[in-house]
């Protein structure tokens, strides 16, 4: 295996997106006329937003979707972020229309009705730089509002706000991540376990299920990366409890460790030989001393997504002894920008077969990730993973895509089993 490239720009490739938004003029719905607005908003409120109607060409598969502001005589602009469906390079495809004689704005996609995404809402309420201002873009990018029409809303990102979100009625069920109070429960609890190697104690959440296996019997392990998101903001426990009592996951343990920031994230989940060692000389042993888990790779998945999906990948490549299962949700691995790009493509389709199997998906709208992601599955299919499974959903670079997602793959990956392997002596 040849050393990790690093040192390199710590953001994906900056490239124009290669096919132009869906835009469409005609909205969703009928828009009021300047003595109508009162009556249009209380409507508005009672339906939610976004706006769905029918596709002004007729197709069945398809909807038009339209995002509103209501605005004030001071708004000058609205710029509106579904993820991953704009270009950065062109921000004024993204900018709502003002209905003239009324505080309408509005701004409306063509999409298939399996959609679903989380999105931004940044307005320019008159009191910022002047359009034409060099920061202008940036300035605006930062004044982000909830949408006041829209309950729906999803854990921001490192403490951020919550984001709004919508989805399509032909959207993947999500309902597997609601908490059913039928259901028995699992146990999670924050730790800080020993981390030399990564400079200091790290946190980790651990899921136990609510029922373990008889003995003396081990159970299947996940590891999930980002834990700071997956359990304390989005509650993955609650998923977890219910694909174990429907019978459509064994029972299993689950740990999760913290990526602790933005910069830790960058430093550690770009294919570091220490993280990795971390995973299998320090995090699983101590989850072996209090829990009866599996050392088998093939009853355990490693888990993650974006920079977290190439460190999954990367960490089977280089641990296959521990790790047997890789579930990489929209990985980076177009990583790094720059000389040496897609370097994990390139050691997989270098080195013999592993006993390890892949489950990808990657969103249809991440114009960055979907090429290099091809290129992978097909380095892998040359490679001889024949039982690689490769999913393109209709969405972007989402933790609300990768919910349903990661439900998925964990199924097709643990779901075979049938009963726990005996204890080795």
């Amino acid at each position: 295996m040849s050393v990790p490239p690093h040192g390199t720009p710590r953001h994906p490739p900056r490239l124009p997106r290669p096919t132009p938004l869906p835009r469409l003029a005609t909205p969703a719905a009928a828009l009021p006329g300047p003595a109508d607005g009162p009556a249009f908003w209380a409507d508005v409120h009672r339906r939610g937003t976004p706006l769905v109607g029918p596709d002004p060409q007729g197709s069945p598969e398809h909807a038009a979707v339209t995002f509103l502001w209501r605005g004030t005589p001071r708004t000058r602009a609205v710029h509106v972020l579904p993820n991953k469906l704009g270009d950065p390079r062109d921000p004024r495809g993204n900018l709502m229309t003002r209905l003239p004689g009324t505080d309408v704005w509005h701004w409306t996609l063509r999409l298939r009705r399996d959609w679903r995404g989380t999105y931004d809402l940044c307005v320019d309420a008159g009191d910022g730089p002047a359009p034409d201002d060099p920061g202008y873009w940036r300035w605006l990018r930062a004044q982000r509002r909830p949408d006041p029409f829209n309950s729906r809303v999803l854990p921001g990102r490192w403490g951020g706000d919550p984001v709004s979100y919508a989805e399509l009625p032909g959207a993947p069920d999500a309902r597997d991540w609601t908490p059913r109070p039928d259901v028995p429960r699992g146990t999670v609890a924050a730790h800080r376990v020993p981390a030399e190697r990564l400079g200091g104690p790290r946190r980790v959440w651990l899921y136990t299920p609510p029922t373990g296996p008889p003995e003396p019997c081990e159970l299947p392990v996940l590891v999930l990366l980002d834990g700071e998101h997956w359990q304390p903001r989005l509650g993955v426990a609650h998923l977890l409890d219910n694909l174990i009592a429907d019978g459509r996951l064994p029972p299993l343990v689950a740990v999760l460790p913290d990526s602790v920031d933005a910069a830790t994230r960058w430093t550690e989940l770009a294919c570091r030989p220490s993280y990795v060692a971390f995973l299998t000389e320090d995090l699983l042993p101590w989850v072996r001393q209090r829990v009866r888990i599996t050392d088998d790779p093939a009853r355990t998945v490693i888990a993650g997504q974006s920079l977290g999906g190439l460190t999954a990948a990367y960490a089977a490549h280089a641990a296959p002894h521990r790790f047997g299962n890789v579930l990489a949700q929209s990985g980076s691995f177009w990583w790094p920008d720059g000389p040496g790009a897609e370097w994990l493509t390139r050691e997989l389709a270098a080195a013999p077969r592993l006993p390890v199997r892949f489950w990808l998906s990657f969103g249809e709208q991440e114009w960055v990730a979907l090429p290099a992601a091809r290129r992978l599955r097909a380095a892998l299919a040359r490679a001889g993973y024949h039982d690689a499974v490769v999913r393109e959903f209709n969405g972007g670079h989402d933790y609300l895509c990768w919910r349903t997602e990661l439900a998925d793959g964990l199924i097709g990956l643990l779901a075979g089993e049938r009963s726990p392997a005996p204890a080795r002596p």
